[in-house]
């Protein structure tokens, strides 16, 4: 099949919905590796790569942990596989290796062969589980030295609790994606502690104390030494904006040295002043960010990042939002920073409806100017003609589709139909 034609069917797979459980995937990789397509050994229900593996879970900033970490062993000069979700614009933004997307005519082989392989089962694998396992066979075919994956979703169950790992790493925990992790603090942080196994050393970031609780208590029952990263990095500059990166530019290196990799200073200093991460406080233009803030948790940092950069200036603020999240808490972080709220409709089935999403904001501040717009290009025009700084946000879905209108690329959705 040809890569878009692979990307359509893997697309398709999407019907199949998100099933947590590791059975699949611990299918599909013993048998890939059976196979020989897939450098992988297994002992018990481990999956063993022959590269250091460092697996972040979280509910905010894992993705810029994972850059950092990638940056940094890449300055190190280590041969980097990192693997993230979701992607802003191009599947192939998942699967890097040494910075480097993999290339389309990886994808169409790797899904080809995963397609006639998995064609009959039941269960089917889901789109996840077959990415996920098109990611390690990358990484063995490149011949990495060090693998960063990211969860997708939650952690205990998540497909890429599948490998062991060399540390466990947990960025801040709040409430998110309650529907499969749970409706407490609690039960969401046993989701992402499950990615602590036996006897691998965790790295986390300040938890709350609930949280923190549930990890300390997992760590103990898996003999695993447990460290709290709660100063942040200050010795050189950070290429991303705001103070929360500096604590996960401290949590990145603290993670690296619990893998045992042998790292230099002048590797972190240009690792760290290297990063390119769109979507997190992205500078587009001189009066245009990008961020991906998709809960309330991040939103709250936006809005203190804001205020670090901009000071009491307010934004032109333009805004699309899930409909699974809490709209309210959402719209209660960002309204302060607000001048005037622009609420176009985007092309995610999973967004919010902008007339419900104007009501919320609404009842919050009705004084605050909120208009609909058809598309994200009227609403960029009406913001331009303001003459506040502008910031675009609520999901990392619409920072997507926003980029790609900025690029003059096909939107994520629109790849495989091109």
């Amino acid at each position: 099949m040809t890569y878009k034609q692979t990307l359509a069917w893997l697309y398709g797979l999407q019907r199949f919905g998100i099933k947590l459980g590791l059975e699949n995937i611990q299918r599909l990789l013993n048998e890939l590796s059976r196979r020989g397509d897939l450098q992988i050994a297994y002992g018990g229900w481990k999956a063993a790569a022959p590269w250091k593996v460092i697996h972040v879970a979280g509910t905010n900033g894992k993705g810029s942990v994972c850059a950092m970490i990638d940056s940094i062993c890449g300055a190190q000069g280590y041969r980097t596989g990192l693997f993230i979700s979701p992607h802003l614009v191009t599947f192939r933004e998942r699967i890097r290796v040494n910075g480097e997307m993999i290339s389309e005519d990886a994808v169409a082989d790797g899904l080809t062969m995963i397609r006639d392989l998995i064609a009959h089962w039941d269960p089917h694998p889901t789109f996840f589980e077959v990415t996920t396992a098109l990611a390690l066979k990358h990484f063995g075919d490149t011949k990495i030295d060090i693998a960063i994956l990211e969860t997708g979703l939650g952690g205990r169950l998540d497909a890429t609790n599948a490998v062991q790992s060399d540390v466990s790493v947990i960025t801040p925990i709040a409430l998110d994606h309650e529907k499969w992790l749970g409706h407490t603090l609690a039960e969401i942080a046993g989701e992402k502690a499950g990615i602590i196994k036996p006897g691998v050393p965790v790295v986390s970031a300040p938890q709350q104390q609930e949280a923190e609780q549930v990890i300390l208590a997992r760590a103990a029952e898996c003999g695993s030494p447990v460290q709290f990263v709660n100063e942040s990095y200050h010795r050189s500059p950070v290429a991303l904006r705001g103070d929360y990166q500096k604590q996960n530019a401290a949590i990145a290196i603290a993670a690296i040295h619990a893998a045992n990799i042998q790292l230099n200073e002048k590797a972190i200093v240009r690792g760290l002043a290297a990063i390119e991460w769109p979507a997190r406080f992205q500078k587009w233009d001189e009066r245009t960010i990008i961020d991906g803030a998709h809960n309330s948790g991040a939103a709250r940092v936006l809005a203190q990042t804001w205020r670090e950069i901009f000071g009491d200036q307010k934004a032109t603020l333009v805004l699309a939002v899930l409909s699974d999240k809490d709209l309210r808490d959402i719209c209660e972080a960002l309204v302060p920073i607000a001048d005037s709220v622009l609420l176009p409709k985007i092309r995610s089935e999973r967004a919010a409806v902008p007339e419900h999403l104007a009501k919320v904001v609404s009842n919050i501040t009705p004084s605050l100017p909120c208009s609909i717009t058809p598309t994200i290009e009227a609403a960029l025009t009406l913001a331009r003609a303001k003459p506040n700084p502008i910031l675009l946000t609520g999901s990392l879905h619409f920072a997507g589709e926003v980029l790609a209108h900025l690029r003059g690329e096909p939107a994520a959705f629109e790849e495989c139909a091109q």
